[in-house]
């Protein structure tokens, strides 16, 4: 018996203007697996990942996530943990101070959370220093941390071995490789072919405005 899809993407298309960046796509994501999706720059990955966020509207077609319409029945699926694109952080505060604002909007976790998380991902939640100072491989590591930090069921990363070292990427992979062993959906889009083979179940092609298993 197949596991029940958390995500189901049904006849998705989404346009800007006179410009169709995909068209009719159909696919099922499950719990307890990671899936990559490939595609050159401009290819449409990191506008599917905004549409299954919420962060944009498909031009036709639905997107489900936990039995629930995204800009139907909810606004923003619930329990999802995404890093799309560059993070944005207040720049004059630290990295904790920075974790602890996102954290008060939900009110899900304490400091001691948000602690044992930028310790996962390599980071000491003492450290003072302000974001604007960060390297990109610490603003990603952060990024990372973010996403992770409230332990959400499915977690959505556009890139997230962007400006990493040959060490963070080997330490990022273990972390989701371990979040997966937690029965956790976890959705990446790279151009890195490495990371694919490495992490994922399965892997989406997409091109000229098709998405097709590889």
């Amino acid at each position: 018996m197949e596991k029940k899809a958390t995500i189901t993407i049904q006849h998705v298309t989404k346009k800007f203007k006179n410009q169709t960046v995909f068209n009719d796509i159909c696919i099922n994501f499950h719990m307890g697996k990671i899936y990559g999706i490939i595609g050159r720059n401009g290819s449409g990955k990191t506008v599917l990942l905004k549409c299954i966020c919420g962060l944009l509207s498909p031009s036709c077609g639905a997107i489900i996530v936990n039995d629930q319409i995204v800009g139907k029945d909810i606004d923003f699926p619930e329990n999802v943990g995404f890093m799309i694109e560059t993070p944005g952080f207040l720049q004059n505060y630290s990295g904790f101070q920075n974790l602890k604002y996102l954290a008060s909007i939900k009110k899900k976790i304490d400091d001691t959370t948000i602690r044992k998380y930028m310790k996962l991902v390599g980071l000491n939640p003492d450290d003072k220093k302000h974001v604007g100072k960060y390297s990109l491989g610490m603003r990603q590591r952060l990024g990372i941390a973010q996403a992770l930090m409230e332990d959400p069921d499915i977690l959505i990363l556009d890139e997230p071995m962007n400006a990493l070292d040959r060490t963070g990427v080997d330490e990022m992979r273990n972390v989701f490789l371990k979040m997966k062993e937690q029965g956790k959906l976890i959705l990446i889009a790279s151009h890195i072919r490495e990371d694919m083979e490495v992490l994922c179940d399965e892997v989406y092609e997409m091109r000229e405005g098709t998405m097709k298993k590889v």
